[in-house]
């Protein structure tokens, strides 16, 4: 594809025309020359190519892939959206391959599609995400806005292919991922060394060095990391890994803390987040409240979407999509503060056989009101008053724990009852294994292996 631009940003000697002309066995050789070459350069080309390696062996069916396939396709005549939309198929597809682990990297479309249309980029705006996985959500704000503005001046198009979106990922491969999903979409393929719109790095070490307007993010699921971030001193008799975030205002080494710290402290006035988070961080004691109750006291937290389970790769983890405004503090208190949130979670979702479907997110968005929150309700006239409740932020707060595992109703009743089957399988699965154990203990009496089974008791259990 840079081939057939007017100014290709890859150089000659290592351009898709140095290939012409060449055996298998000499392409072979100049195509692994290629990538090495490629993956030492700075910018975009650097992230994507670095330790890229050849994995096809066979030297004709390279050269086949290399002339007869790709080399007949007029790849400049397809629009971004096109090869965009085609690779995310790919990716997509593979991250419904459980097996492969790559589920934990990609968050459903239809979820993300739905949570850029609750918040709503502008022009102008930069958009961020310090967990960017393969980039889904900067790429469906930036789908978002060239909708809803289809003509742009020239300096609004720049702003968006070189400086509206930010991306960091820890795991190189996926960084490679997310900078060729951006690139095929014409974002980051002009832009300098210090542009590139994926990093790959810790988000949680790097120093905020400038704020962003929105920060849209699933961040890796997981309690305890091998790091702790403090916004204190660092104890030097202590054996943890601990790194400075003065920033923070808890010390802790859950992830998820850390990110919903860390995201908070990327936020420029009147900027506006929505992010993934297990239920865990919702209502335990310790770090986790201390943080619900600093964002409470400093944002407008306005949203709880409950997901369903199932959603993610790690099966069984509920997740929900917490949304929060950085507002001042006198337009805070103008206005009474409620915290509405939307049940989904009754909702029966699979990552392969049953995925989640857009009309499955229909209802919480026309619910959310995007652009006008204060037009809010309980549409009971629809149906969804079960699913759709606001509670007073002042109550919450003043409750023991201010715990946001909020329920209501069916929700109440549904958890009671799902607790009681759950207790009542596992005392049928305790009382299954002593009844075999009495029945095995019973069988060696009666043999007249009891005895030996006490004087010869490290024998017997290894062979258990």
């Amino acid at each position: 594809m840079a081939d057939e631009r007017k100014h290709s940003p890859v150089p000659q000697e290592y351009s898709w025309a140095s290939f012409a002309g060449m055996s298998a066995k000499e392409l072979h050789r100049h195509y692994a020359v290629v990538l090495e070459a490629l993956g030492r350069r700075d910018g975009t080309l650097g992230l994507i190519f670095h330790n890229a390696r050849n994995k096809i062996k066979d030297p004709a069916k390279l050269r086949l892939l290399v002339e007869n396939l790709i080399g007949q396709t007029d790849w400049g005549a397809l629009s971004p959206d096109v090869k965009g939309d085609a690779y995310e198929g790919l990716l997509e597809k593979n991250a419904q391959d459980t097996k492969s682990g790559a589920g934990q990297y990609f968050t459903p479309r239809v979820l993300i599609d739905a949570i850029v249309q609750c918040v709503q980029p502008k022009l102008g705006e930069v958009v961020c995400d310090p967990a960017c996985g393969t980039g889904g959500f900067l790429l469906s704000s930036h789908e978002y806005l060239r909708k809803v503005h289809p003509k742009l001046s020239a300096a609004q198009e720049r702003h968006l292919s070189t400086r509206a979106f930010r991306g960091v990922e820890l795991v190189e491969e996926v960084a490679r991922l997310a900078t060729m999903n951006l690139f095929l979409h014409g974002i980051g393929d002009r832009v300098s060394d210090a542009d590139l719109p994926i990093v790959c790095d810790d988000s949680l070490k790097r120093p905020i060095t400038a704020k962003v307007d929105i920060v849209l993010t699933n961040p890796p699921f997981g309690t305890r990391g091998s790091v702790t971030f403090t916004h204190g001193d660092k104890n030097s008799d202590s054996d943890e890994l601990v790194v400075m975030r003065p920033e923070f205002w808890v010390k802790t080494a859950n992830k998820q803390l850390n990110f919903l710290q860390h995201v908070v402290s990327m936020l420029a006035p009147n900027g506006r987040a929505a992010i993934v988070l297990p239920d865990n961080v919702l209502f335990e004691s310790g770090a986790a409240e201390v943080i619900r109750r600093h964002l409470f006291a400093t944002h407008d937290v306005h949203t709880l979407l409950r997901l369903p389970t199932g959603l993610f790769y790690a099966q069984g983890v509920k997740a929900n999509v917490l949304f929060f405004d950085k507002v001042p503090v006198s337009d805070r208190k103008r206005a009474k503060q409620v915290l509405w949130v939307y049940n989904l979670r009754d909702t029966r979702i699979s990552l392969k056989n049953n995925p989640l479907r857009r009309e499955d997110l229909q209802d919480f968005v026309a619910a959310f009101s995007p652009g006008n929150r204060v037009a809010r309700k309980e549409q009971s006239t629809r149906g969804c008053a079960a699913k759709w409740r606001c509670f007073d932020t002042a109550d919450i707060v003043a409750g023991e724990g201010c715990r946001l595992d909020l329920e209501w109703g069916e929700m109440k009743r549904g958890r009671s009852t799902q607790v009681r089957v759950e207790l009542e399988e596992m005392a049928a699965l305790i009382a299954m294994d002593l009844t075999t154990a009495l029945k095995h203990i019973s069988s060696m009496s009666s043999s007249g292996t009891a005895g030996s089974t006490v004087r010869n008791k490290g024998s017997v259990t290894r062979g258990r």
